[in-house]
């Protein structure tokens, strides 16, 4: 057990962290301290304002919260808690999901080249990254593998596991670096009922065809496994050395935990969009068209973790779209994850409308972008699947299920095209 976790920081441009503050326990509570050092820099900026700004002496909690949300974003998720959990406690498998660590030891103990620009040290003045030897894919995948079967794992794949433990989300995942660029890369899941992975990348793709700020992605194979890699966009290479872009979740916007996430609603962040961002106008057009898409790919897992803002300490800006992947579906209605008018979610374009104008979007322009996205799915959903690889019988299981659902299109607006 920790009593604290000293946070270091790439400031913008910074190829090398520098101490911000300490992240401390109080009771049940995380609080966190600006040090003196950082308060005197002339190119200091807050972790994330209105959060954690500028000050001296803790920093009170936002009601709700036991930890700063912006820190908690830099924290692993399931996936990474379970390799950790594996890889502390002795407990694997299936298991491993009845156990919890504190949340100082999930950040003292996971990989150094988190998401975002953040790390966690047990010293103020000696930063020590927690990294690994790059193994291959193969390897990586052995290891992921016998994390999920809850098979003990050899000191060289446990070390070589430790390196994704920060990432964020459910799925098996590690990261890779071949140099010249950064990936994720995400695995198939023994418990998986079809190939997740290759849904996901048709997914990507289809999104960059439709015109959506995405990642660019590819799909490998390991082991006769499909793996997808996926290019971070929170690194930009300098020189030989590597700046990192700052992030907060959606969830740090709408000051919300995991607990309230189910509040987390498409409306508050076109809000917070118009108040806070850089050109506004743009990015609600770029949200409100994620969201459609969404809808047309299937993808209901859109909770607030998976929409994202660099910050710079002055500004929020939407980082690309990721994580869209459709979900396993067996009937025709389905809800997204999170609402998006008044208490309403349902995976219907037509609801997207009526919220149009929260997105300084008409109905005409919103009608547009929907009937763009549907003639491009159908336009480009033969090359896509080609691209992946996909049989036969796997196209008709995404087909019309998850891509182009005719639930989203119930009741929909005059002027929709409904695809036949």
């Amino acid at each position: 057990m920790y009593s604290e976790a000293y946070v270091w920081v790439w400031l913008p441009n910074a190829t090398d962290p520098v101490v911000a503050g300490v992240l401390a326990k109080q009771g049940q509570q995380l609080v966190f301290n600006y040090g003196r050092s950082y308060l005197a820099r002339e190119d200091a900026i807050a972790l994330y304002s209105p959060e954690l700004s500028l000050q001296s002496g803790a920093i009170p909690l936002i009601s709700g919260l036991s930890m700063p949300s912006c820190l908690r974003d830099a924290s692993p998720d399931a996936w990474g808690r379970r390799v950790l959990i594996n890889r502390k406690l002795g407990i694997r498998g299936a298991d491993s999901l009845q156990f919890e660590l504190d949340e100082l030891s999930y950040l003292l103990e996971s990989g150094s080249d988190r998401i975002g620009a953040l790390d966690f040290q047990r010293s103020s003045t000696l930063y020590e990254p927690r990294l690994s030897q790059q193994s291959s894919m193969e390897s990586l995948l052995t290891a992921a593998e016998k994390v999920e079967r809850g098979i003990q794992l050899a000191p060289d794949l446990d070390a070589a596991l430790l390196h994704g433990t920060s990432l964020g989300g459910a799925r098996p995942k590690v990261l890779l670096d071949d140099g010249r660029h950064k990936y994720i890369a995400k695995f198939s899941a023994s418990n998986d009922l079809y190939s997740v992975v290759k849904a996901e990348f048709i997914a990507m793709r289809l999104a960059r065809k439709v015109g959506l700020n995405v990642p660019s992605v590819s799909l490998r194979s390991a082991m006769g496994k499909d793996v997808l890699l996926i290019e971070r966009f929170d690194r930009v290479r300098h020189d030989e050395l590597w700046c990192r872009h700052a992030m907060v979740s959606a969830l740090t916007l709408f000051e919300l935990d995991e607990m309230m996430a189910a509040y987390a609603s498409y409306e508050k962040l076109a809000e917070i969009i118009r108040h806070r961002f850089a050109e506004p106008k743009s990015t609600l057009r770029e949200l409100f068209s994620r969201l459609v898409f969404n809808i047309l790919s299937g993808n209901t897992d859109d909770h607030a973790r998976n929409h994202a803002a660099f910050w710079d300490g002055h500004q929020l800006t939407l980082t690309p779209a990721y994580d869209i992947c459709p979900q396993s579906r067996t009937g025709q209605q389905a809800s997204q994850a999170m609402l998006i008018r008044g208490s309403e979610r349902a995976s219907q374009v037509g609801l997207c409308v009526s919220a149009a104008s929260v997105f300084l979007l008409g109905q005409q322009e919103a009608i547009d972008i929907i009937n763009y996205q549907v003639k491009v799915i159908e336009h480009e959903w033969l090359a896509t699947c080609d691209e992946a690889g996909l049989s036969e019988v796997e196209r008709n299981l995404f087909w019309r299920r998850q891509f182009l659902n005719p639930f989203a299109f119930l009741n929909g607006p005059q002027g929709v095209n409904i695809p036949i």
